[in-house]
């Protein structure tokens, strides 16, 4: 009977809800709206982000994503990742993941602002998604904790929580987590697994041109390996050794003309779209020296100079 009671009482309280929704549809929309968000923001990892200046992820948004996308599909995926230190890993692997995915990192506070016009100008010409401007930070963001997905509300969330790994930790500890858990091949997370998986070796053994190679396939790593000989590596392991150069890192080699650049319709993301800032310093890890914008140059003419453009891998 009471049971009865709870529910026809339910039922009334329920209708009397719809009918002032009907009559007051505004309000009900920005009430539903308000309380979409608020639902939202409590998924937001406002303390568990504090933890990371201690405590190293071991699963991250991304791999159970992964998992799930195997079982679906019905697959076996073995997640392969293991922790090093960025003290153990070689300075010109560090310089080259930089260089290749956010030449701003050490001197912007989450969010490359130039980057980001130019992608807006970028994709308003094209009229689509050409090129994207995510930051090291924004990248660590997604994969940590949200998806792959490309809708507004996973956007807004990345950049909530952008500020926050800004805010809570220090330049060298977010590089070092996100060199530590970002996606190198089916099931291979992490700088020591890539190495071990591609080329047989500790990351903290990883020659110069290993490390370049590495970099190349950050933006695609499900399409494409490090040590491919494809048309698509090879451009995009010569764009990352014409930065390192034109940042005059120490280790140094000559640069022969560029891998002839791939079609537009083969893989128009790898293209080299636009400059962009290049303050970059010459440590991996604390930064002194500035390079001026002005430094960029075009490295299709063949210059040495130095060059950091954004593609669209977002």
């Amino acid at each position: 009977m009471e049971t009865s009671e709870a529910a026809n009482s339910f039922v009334e309280k329920l209708k009397r809800v719809l009918t002032w929704a009907k009559t007051h549809k505004l309000k009900a929309f920005f009430s539903l709206l308000g309380i979409f968000f608020l639902f939202e923001l409590l998924t937001i990892p406002w303390l568990s982000v504090a933890n990371l200046r201690t405590e190293n992820p071991t699963e991250t948004a991304l791999m159970r994503q992964r998992l799930r996308e195997a079982e679906r599909d019905d697959k076996q995926l073995v997640i392969k990742q293991k922790w090093i230190p960025i003290s153990r890993l070689p300075r010109h692997l560090i310089n080259a993941v930089v260089v290749a995915e956010d030449g701003t990192f050490w001197e912007h506070g989450g969010f490359d602002w130039y980057e980001f016009q130019q992608s807006l100008k970028k994709n308003w010409e094209r009229k689509r998604a050409v090129r994207g401007a995510s930051t090291i930070t924004q990248q660590l963001a997604k994969n940590l904790y949200l998806s792959t997905s490309k809708d507004p509300i996973r956007k807004l969330k990345e950049w909530l929580i952008t500020v926050l790994l800004e805010k809570n930790l220090d330049k060298e500890r977010i590089l070092e987590i996100y060199l530590n858990v970002i996606e190198w091949g089916r099931g291979v997370f992490g700088i020591d697994a890539a190495a071990q998986t591609f080329f047989g070796r500790s990351a903290s053994s990883l020659t110069y041109e290993q490390a370049l190679r590495l970099a190349a396939v950050i933006p695609s790593p499900l399409k494409h390996k490090p040590t491919d000989y494809s048309r698509w590596v090879m451009y995009r392991r010569k764009v990352v050794a014409q930065r390192m150069l034109g940042r005059k890192y120490y280790e140094a080699e000559p640069v022969d003309d560029l891998v002839e650049e791939p079609d537009e319709d083969e893989t128009e993301q790898a293209k080299e779209i636009q400059s962009s800032p290049d303050t970059l310093s010459q440590p991996p890890v604390m930064p002194t020296d500035q390079q001026s914008r002005g430094d960029s140059t075009d490295i299709e003419e063949g210059n040495n100079d130095d060059v950091q453009r954004r593609e669209q891998f977002d």
